[in-house]
């Protein structure tokens, strides 16, 4: 049976996703920071006869991303996502968005997959006193980091705004460190999507001057160090696998696929 969860059923969608908390931390996140009542933010889950949530189906304004531990029933899923008219996106990870997309009755605009990985444990460290040059961004700090992310050339087209970062600091669903050198900021890094369980790590950027100094990778230290510290898992996505050995001599691994479907 599927049906929409409601309060009543949280601690059944939190066992469910709560088993690999850093593949399903978008769902985890949104569900503790919206509830099961917003306006932007619809559940689907699918009961089975034991009344055990089996699968579990989140729409977040015009994105869905479903999540199951097993089969589920794939052509209700669809059903519910071809009725939507404002759907543009579907994502998840791979095995599971696989059995989706064929059914998808909308035009694609793009399909894109990327390595998935996880960090629980640092391989490299370091010392309060050898990391004290990494700095944590405040709201008034904003506007400095957004043009520093916009000077680096992958993330020109990306849609960073200082509304989105000020409302991820504001909702504590996201962290930002940095490096200075001479009082300009060369290097960031930052979370998103930060819940009890996980956070995601994004936006790693550096100027092309600074580059290869090892200003990121303390950035890095610093932030999955405390992320860790709280008992969160870290994960992040990559395409490059150039970068990917970067991620993994911190002590990220591969953990599967995340795809990422766009429709006009």
């Amino acid at each position: 049976m599927i049906r929409k969860p409601s309060k009543e059923d949280h601690e059944l969608l939190m066992e469910l996703v709560n088993k690999k908390a850093a593949e399903n931390l978008f769902i985890i996140g949104d569900v503790e920071a919206f509830g099961y009542d917003a306006e932007f933010q619809t559940l689907w889950g699918q009961f089975n006869d034991l009344g055990e949530l089996i699968a579990v189906l989140l729409k977040f304004e015009n994105n869905y991303i479903p999540y199951a531990k097993g089969q589920f029933d794939v052509e209700e899923f669809a059903n519910i996502i071809n009725s939507d008219q404002s759907m543009r996106e579907l994502s998840g990870l791979k095995e599971i968005v696989e059995q989706l997309a064929p059914h998808i009755e909308r035009k694609l605009r793009s399909e894109n997959s990327f390595y998935y990985a996880k960090c629980q444990k640092l391989n490299l460290d370091k010392n309060d006193e050898q990391l004290q040059h990494v700095e944590e961004l405040t709201i008034n700090e904003i506007e400095e980091n957004v043009r520093l992310l916009k000077s680096v050339p992958e993330f020109k087209t990306a849609t960073i705004t200082m509304e989105s970062k000020k409302r991820i600091l504001e909702t504590k669903t996201g962290r930002t460190y940095f490096i200075r050198v001479n009082g300009e900021m060369v290097t960031t890094a930052s979370t998103t999507a930060e819940n009890s369980r996980s956070a995601m790590v994004v936006a790693v950027a550096t100027k092309e001057e600074f580059k290869r100094k090892g200003l990121a990778t303390d950035c890095m230290i610093k932030l999955c160090k405390d992320l860790l510290a709280e008992g969160k898992e870290l994960c992040l996505f990559y395409d490059n696998p150039e970068a990917g050995k970067i991620y993994k001599r911190l002590g990220f691994e591969d953990i599967g696929f995340w795809n990422l479907y766009r429709y006009e």
